[in-house]
């Protein structure tokens, strides 16, 4: 990505490719490695790379590794981003039984409170 232009940074224990060097690392492209928790500290790592499906040029994520990932990193974003697939139908309570308990239970959370 070096030689595409971008600025390699690691960051907050992350691996990120800045458009420039005074970039902000939330506008960055971030590395996330499979079956390897961002942080330690987390409840689930990131899903295998063959919970993806093809498209013309890439893999894209399935929805429900794409989930876990939400729930687990948990921040105001992800929050959002999940209750944007909530109001689209794409994720209901039946959800609940699919996920490890504790991203159950944020998940939970975020249904029993739409409006945030």
């Amino acid at each position: 990505m070096e030689a595409a232009g971008f600025v390699y940074r690691h960051s907050s224990g992350m691996e990120i490719f800045l458009d420039n060097a005074s970039a902000k690392a939330r506008d960055a492209v971030h590395i996330i490695f499979a079956n390897e928790k961002v942080r330690s500290h987390e409840p689930a790592a990131n899903p295998d790379v063959s919970e993806s499906e093809p498209a013309i040029h890439f893999r894209v994520l399935s929805l429900e590794p794409l989930v876990r990932i939400k729930l687990t990193a948990f921040r105001d974003k992800d929050k959002v981003h999940i209750r944007d697939l909530i109001d689209v139908g794409l994720i209901d309570s039946t959800w609940l039984t699919r996920l490890p308990e504790a991203l159950a239970i944020r998940l939970k959370s975020l249904l029993d409170t739409p409006e945030g």
